[in-house]
C-alpha cells in the first residue's frame, strides 16, 4: 500500500492511539519520521520511540505514548505543509503556538527543529506539523 503523505500517517497514528488510550503505537519507519520522534521527544510530548528493523529496508517505529493524569500530553497535533500545498516561513515571519506553550516542527537547511531552536540559529524552512 502507498503512502502519500508519510508524516501525515504517522501524526494520524498518534492522534488516534491516544483518543483509545493506547501506551504505544507503530509506525513505518523514515528519516524524517525519526527527526520529527526527536523533537516531539526533546519536547516532552512522547515518552521514546524505539526502532525495529526487518531486513530488506523496512522498519518500523514504536512510539510510547504520554500521559498525565490520564490524560494525553499531546492535546492538538496537526500536519501544516502538506503535500499538495508546501508552507514556508522565515524566521521573521514565524508565528507562536498558543503564545508560546506549543511547538511547531519545522524542517530547514540546519535539520529538523523546533521553532524556538530555529529562532536561536535564526532560519527558517518548511512548516511540518503544530503541536499543542
Amino acid at each position: 500500500m502507498s503512502i502519500n503523505d508519510p508524516l501525515g500517517d504517522m501524526l494520524t497514528r498518534i492522534r488516534n492511539a491516544q483518543m483509545r488510550r493506547r501506551g504505544t503505537v507503530m509506525t513505518p519507519g523514515s528519516r524524517l519520521r525519526a527527526r520529527v520522534l526527536d523533537v516531539l521527544k526533546s519536547e516532552g510530548y512522547i515518552r521514546d520511540y524505539s526502532q525495529t528493523d526487518y531486513g530488506n529496508g523496512r522498519t518500523e517505529f514504536a512510539i510510547e505514548l504520554k500521559y498525565y493524569d490520564g490524560q494525553p500530553v499531546i492535546r492538538k497535533i496537526e500536519r501544516v505543509s502538506k503535500p499538495g500545498r508546501r508552507v514556508y516561513t522565515s524566521v521573521d515571519t514565524m508565528p507562536r503556538v498558543a503564545d508560546g506553550l506549543g511547538v511547531m516542527i519545522i524542517s530547514t537547511p540546519q535539520g529538523v527543529m523546533a521553532d524556538h531552536e530555529a529562532r536561536e540559529r535564526n532560519v527558517g524552512g518548511e512548516v511540518l506539523c503544530r503541536v499543542f
